[in-house]
């Protein structure tokens, strides 16, 4: 019997590239525009404080999922992180 595996390259993600850091950035703004403290969110969010503060911090990664529930804690709508994300202009 021959099974087929198909492999998948493992995708590297550096939280330190521009990208990531623009993410925490906005991220943190947001929480902090909203007059939210870390443990303000964390409470939202059923986490402990220092989930936010890792992910800040670049200690933590977000998944695609988190980062869409810290939006919506925040009141950052996603269409408008990732256009900031991307520096889109709103035209």
């Amino acid at each position: 019997m021959c099974q087929f595996s198909p492999t998948v390259p493992e995708m590297k993600r550096d939280r330190y590239s521009k990208d990531e850091l623009r993410l925490r950035k906005i991220l943190r703004d947001g929480r902090v525009s909203s007059g939210l403290s870390q443990s303000d969110l964390a409470a939202k969010l059923s986490v402990h404080q220092s989930f936010v503060s890792k992910y800040e911090s670049g200690e933590r990664l977000l998944t695609f999922t988190e980062t869409l529930e810290i939006c919506e804690a925040i009141k950052l709508p996603a269409a408008e992180l990732i256009r900031d994300i991307l520096n889109l202009d709103e035209s």
